[in-house]
């Protein structure tokens, strides 16, 4: 088991911008950064990350916390993974304690299917560099590519052999169950190895680990199948990985844009070229998990193709996706006979990029004229063309984006804008309505699924202002009371500034934190939100224990409800710019700065708080002195101690009482 020192170590040095980037393409707004959030599927970032505080939080889906959470919800890890994994990726050392025979094993079971997959990609690179079959057959294709060492060992290229069960028969000496050979589609259901005599393409997920693999056979036989793939596994779906992404994420997002190819071996050439940005959707059309993938990292998509007319077509429906989720989609097409392969090493890489740049074009502009080449003077099938580009048009969510292509296309075209106009609101309308169609059907799945499953309690339960998904919304859901709100200031006020020093009591060193649990220490029990009341009940013992209170503490904390509370707190969607000092010399007149005001703020919000739990009380003592056996001489002194305090406060607050 890991350490609690490991623990605390790995959160405070695996910075969530540094972890977070690896998967989504964050810009900076003021102390924040931005992004598409990662989480589910959406066209305006919502997602935003707080470098200052540690946390990640999604204002369309909710969800949030800090970067072991992230690495849990992203890759479906469980802690100790999680944690693991961003020890190995900020080189953290991992103190651990002895842990009992049943947990290694577990743990050993919830690693073995990617560890089954390490170790078959390690064997086939050693069948490809150490063995005489190996560096003869697999080593001299790859040779015969140019490909470096570096470049087969970086992207896992290897061999298997011809031997009927080489790769079986060493795992099973080495150790591994066969049954995990089988889960992942290493070894048939005749014990015998799923790939022979063929190179070998591994296949990572985002994090870099390998998933599945590729074979390539060198036979001429045109019965033998060129290229054979791992059936999907729980680790591997198709529909949802490119080829490369892993190598290719950096510099997707710095750059700004995303190439995409046919094969393997045009992302490899092309990567050991130096143009890194490129992936590959191994020969099928893309699909909406791809497009989304490609979205955390850039907005931008280009294709290269061969040039042919079944090419684009083939394309077309992919492309028409990822214009559906307002990505930039641009092609270019290659010189006949030439692919990113073998045209990247015949220019080189700088040749290659600026053959790129000087030959791009936009996806629709392109198909128009492609079109119109293709059906000249045939008025049947220039008709067949118009609906198929005002169909790809009307993909588009951006109206004046929509509105642009209609006018370029009319021209190109030559037909009437108005024209081209209605029948693309005729598209667009029927695209609108089989979405809605779809989402009523996925919303009666989820309500049926939710019908069967109680068991567990929405995040509204905890947290009434829960951001969810619509279907996460109820008409029927009760409003958050005043004691609510007035409870939620005073939590989100400790958890921001508890261990600011305040400034009237700079000679004491009293602490934000210290001042509001003195002042709460006789109304903490009458706080109604359980999960307000327990963070308090934690900052009070905290204080008295001598230690600092601040947002980490609850981000952190082991109940899932304060964590999720805490992020919550800590989470602005909307923040102040300084650009508006900085740049246009415009300060915050009305008001000071909220880090400069919090002692104000949160002395005014106490005072709040205690009047409307005065009040509470004091009805409550009304209530006692109509009970036939009540101690009326003690229930009046009460009630008149009580209209004191009540009366002090609102003459602080400057509020007029009626009764």
């Amino acid at each position: 088991m890991i350490t609690e020192r490991s623990v605390q170590n790995i959160i405070d040095n695996a910075r969530i911008e540094d972890v977070v980037n690896d998967y989504v393409n964050l810009k900076r707004r003021g102390s924040n950064m931005i992004g598409l959030c990662p989480f589910h599927n959406e066209k305006t970032p919502s997602f935003s990350v707080s470098p200052t505080k540690g946390i990640y939080k999604c204002f369309g889906c909710g969800k949030g916390g800090n970067s072991v959470q992230f690495v849990m919800e992203h890759e479906g890890f469980n802690f100790p993974e999680a944690l693991r994994h961003l020890a190995a990726k900020f080189n953290i050392e991992i103190e651990e304690t002895e842990t009992s025979e049943e947990h290694q094993k577990l743990k050993q079971h919830q690693d073995s299917l990617y560890l089954v997959n390490q170790f078959a990609e390690d064997y086939f690179l050693k069948q490809l560099l150490e063995t005489d079959e190996g560096k003869s057959v697999g080593l001299s294709y790859f040779k015969s590519r140019s490909y470096l060492e570096d470049t087969i060992k970086k992207f896992g290229l290897g061999y298997a052999s011809s031997a009927p069960d080489g790769l079986t028969k060493s795992a099973k000496e080495a150790g591994y169950n066969i049954d995990l050979l089988k889960q992942v589609r290493l070894t048939n259901n005749y014990d015998k190895d799923f790939f022979k005599e063929r190179v070998m393409f591994t296949i990572h997920n985002l994090s870099g680990k390998p998933i599945a693999f590729a074979g390539r056979t060198l036979k001429t036989d045109k019965k033998v199948p060129k290229y054979v793939n791992s059936p999907e596994t729980e680790l591997y779906i198709k529909s949802k990985i490119l080829y490369g992404i892993y190598h290719a994420k950096k510099s997707i997002r710095s750059l700004d844009e995303c190439i995409l190819v046919e094969g393997y071996t045009d992302v490899i050439s092309l990567s050991q070229a130096g143009v890194e940005n490129v992936v590959a959707s191994s020969g099928t059309a893309l699909t909406e998990d791809q497009i989304r993938l490609v979205k955390r990292f850039t907005s931008n998509i280009k294709l290269l193709y061969d040039g042919d007319a079944a090419g684009i077509k083939a394309a077309s429906r992919g492309l028409d996706l990822a214009l559906s989720q307002d990505l930039n989609v641009s092609v270019v097409p290659l010189p006949e006979g030439e692919d990113p392969d073998s045209l990247v090493q015949k220019l080189g890489s700088t040749d290659f990029m600026e053959f790129l740049s000087n030959h791009s074009e936009d996806f629709i502009l392109f198909k128009t004229k492609r079109l119109i080449e293709e059906s000249k003077n045939d008025p049947i099938q220039k008709s067949k063309s118009i609906n198929e580009i005002v169909n790809s048009i009307s993909k588009i969510p951006d109206p004046i984006k929509r509105s642009v292509y209609i006018k370029e296309c009319a021209g190109l075209l030559e037909i009437d804008e108005a024209v081209l106009m209605e029948t693309s609101n005729k598209a667009l309308k029927n695209n609108l309505s089989q979405k809605w169609a779809e989402q009523r059907r996925e919303d009666a799945r989820k309500e049926r699924a939710q019908q069967q499953d109680q068991d567990e309690p929405p995040p509204e339960a905890f947290d009434p202002s829960y951001q969810g998904t619509e279907e996460a919304v109820s008409q029927n859901k009760p409003k958050p009371s005043t004691d609510y709100y007035k409870e939620r200031d005073i939590l989100k006020l400790l958890l921001n500034y508890g261990d600011k020093q305040i400034p009237e009591t700079e000679g004491e060193n009293l602490s934000f934190a210290q001042v509001l649990v003195a002042n709460l220490e006789d109304v903490i029990d009458h706080f109604k939100n359980p999960t307000y009341r327990s963070m308090i009940e934690l900052a009070r013992e905290k204080v008295n224990a001598g230690e600092t209170i601040n947002a980490k503490l609850f981000i952190n904390h082991a109940e899932k409800e304060i964590r999720t509370m805490a992020v919550t707190l800590c989470s602005e969607e909307f923040t102040y710019s300084h650009n508006w000092e900085d740049m246009h010399d415009m300060t915050l007149r009305t008001q000071p700065l909220p880090e400069e005001n919090f002692f104000n703020e949160g002395m005014q919000a106490l005072k709040y708080f205690k009047l409307t739990k005065i009040k509470a009380m004091m009805a409550e003592n009304k209530a006692k002195m109509k009970e036939k056996d009540a101690n009326i001489i003690l229930l009046v002194k009460t009630h008149q101690k009580l209209l004191e305090i009540r009366n002090s406060l609102a003459k602080e607050l400057r509020i007029v009482l009626m009764h």
